[in-house]
């Protein structure tokens, strides 16, 4: 199979699969329905279009920044100012990054590739106050899901690399999987229709398990000489010797 990869990466995310009235919550991973809405959106499909030909698609994602949640509060008013509405809650992921690896038939990848090129509709990461921020698209490769993730390199940010004084970071991924499958977790992110007056999701199979990433930051202590482990820290003139 062949798969494309995305670097989801922005100030603000969002992706909730359990937002009830005045409280809209995110996960902490990009939900299967938004990266299939973001996929839609490049397409310029509306929300009433059908979605068959992307739910064939396998959606893989590693989470290499897992950012911090944030909680924002709303007001509202009626228009005359006479009504106070309730506050709402609204959780968000500050400075997240994911490498999210879609599968699929090399035919739609490459059509879906040309889209996010140039897309249709504006793509947002979870809410239209989230555009992607960065590079987006990480190209497409003959390999597996699974796979792809395990080997691409580590997409986070320059500083939060730098910050990890190791050579491996262990970074959680998340697949589909089968329902049988072993330690599988259902999740109700599965788009049936994105149609507001009758959305509806279905339950879905996920795997997830951590695995670890090379630190391309990461620099090996350099060995200390048998003279500047005995030398005085508070010699000023140290740093002279050996110098004719």
């Amino acid at each position: 199979m062949t798969t494309l990869l995305l670097r989801l990466g922005a100030p603000l995310q969002s992706w909730g699969t359990s937002s009830r009235f005045v409280r809209r919550n995110t996960d902490r991973a990009p939900s299967r329905s938004g990266i299939l809405g973001i996929l839609a959106a490049a397409q310029g499909r509306r929300r009433t279009d059908p979605l068959e030909e992307l739910l064939d698609l396998r959606i893989g994602v590693r989470i290499d920044q897992p950012g911090q949640l944030e909680r924002d509060f709303q007001t509202a008013r009626t228009r005359d100012g006479s009504t106070s509405m309730p506050l709402s809650y609204r959780f968000y992921l500050a400075d997240a990054v994911f490498a999210v690896a879609v599968e699929g038939e090399q035919a739609l990848l490459e059509s879906l590739e040309q889209a996010l090129r140039s897309p249709v509709f504006p793509l947002f990461l979870g809410r239209r106050s989230c555009p992607p921020a960065g590079k987006l698209l990480h190209g497409l490769r003959e390999d597996a899901l699974r796979e792809r993730l395990e080997q691409h390199p580590w997409l986070a940010s320059p500083w939060v690399q730098r910050r990890h004084q190791s050579p491996t970071v262990e970074r959680d991924i998340v697949i589909d999987c089968p329902p049988d499958a072993v330690d599988a977790e259902l999740v109700r992110d599965e788009p049936i229709s994105f149609d507001p007056r009758e959305r509806r999701y279905g339950w879905r199979s996920i795997h997830r398990y951590p695995f670890p990433i090379p630190n391309p930051a990461y620099r090996a202590p350099q060995a200390v000489t048998t003279s500047q482990a005995t030398a005085d820290p508070f010699d000023p003139m140290a740093a002279f010797e050996g110098i004719s």
